[in-house]
């Protein structure tokens, strides 16, 4: 196999590239907040309020960050 030259790597290879990397990025997001919910879940009836308040806070961005990756991307 011969090494690759600037030529030989195209524009969608470069975008297939960007999109799967968002992909990733965004599946392990919601893999992380789903393990924060479980992990919350039993805790938030002896919680103080501004702690669920704060791992409710925490899931949404999470989410919304999550949707960013590939919100208008092809």
């Amino acid at each position: 196999m011969s090494a690759l030259r600037p030529g030989d790597i195209t524009d969608e290879m470069i975008q297939a590239m960007d999109t799967a990397k968002r992909q990733a990025l965004q599946k392990d997001l919601r893999a992380l907040a789903a393990n924060i919910r479980a992990d919350a879940e039993g805790r938030y009836d002896s919680a103080e309020p501004g702690w669920r308040a704060g791992v409710e806070w925490t899931l949404l961005w999470i989410e919304n960050t999550a949707g960013q990756l590939t919100e208008g991307k092809p």
